[in-house]
């Protein structure tokens, strides 16, 4: 997979640096998810890899299915990828896309699993200290995993901080069994 993501890297910088001299940032970010989801479904993919359509044809195809989700400037980057025939680059291109956004935003995207629901309060009291200690902005996405009995776990990049009842009598079991 590393090759499809160097292949992709180019196209997401280059729409990303269009999106940021234009302002369009999020707008893009959207709009590229769709086009991903779209040429992840079986039919689509079906007609990206059938050599009788021509290029234009494909990227019209997908267009159309998009319908007025999408502005002029991504339908042209849809032609593109269509003519280097990189379409199902798509998926690959979003994933990059969003972290050259994040990046620039200078936020990180924090998951924080528990086994009850925190309330507001608390969660912004977690995303204010971990904005202090990585001096960026935190968007908390929460899950909730009543396997965890107590406490919590935050994933972040590639971090995991595991302050979790379950996490912690595994590892007292792990212990007593050595």
């Amino acid at each position: 997979m590393a090759e499809l993501s160097t292949l992709a890297r180019p196209y997401a910088r280059a729409a990303f640096q269009f999106a940021l001299s234009n302002d369009q940032l999020s707008v893009w970010h959207q709009q590229l998810a769709l086009l991903a989801a779209v040429v992840q479904h079986e039919k689509v993919v079906a007609g990206i890899e059938s050599p009788a359509l021509s290029a234009s044809h494909q990227a019209t195809i997908i267009i159309d299915v998009c319908g007025d989700e999408l502005n002029e400037p991504v339908g042209n980057f849809v032609k593109l990828l269509a003519q280097n025939k990189r379409l199902p680059l798509l998926p690959g291109i979003v994933r990059q896309f969003a972290q050259f956004k994040t990046e620039h935003e200078k936020a990180v995207d924090v998951e924080l699993i528990t086994a009850i629901a925190l309330d507001s309060e608390a969660q912004e009291k977690l995303a204010a200290s971990l904005a202090t200690k990585l001096a960026r902005k935190i968007n908390i996405h929460t899950q909730i995993d009543p396997s965890l009995l107590g406490g919590a776990v935050l994933k972040y990049g590639d971090m995991v901080i595991d302050g979790s009842l379950r996490g912690r009598l595994d590892k007292l079991s792990r212990a007593i069994n050595s």
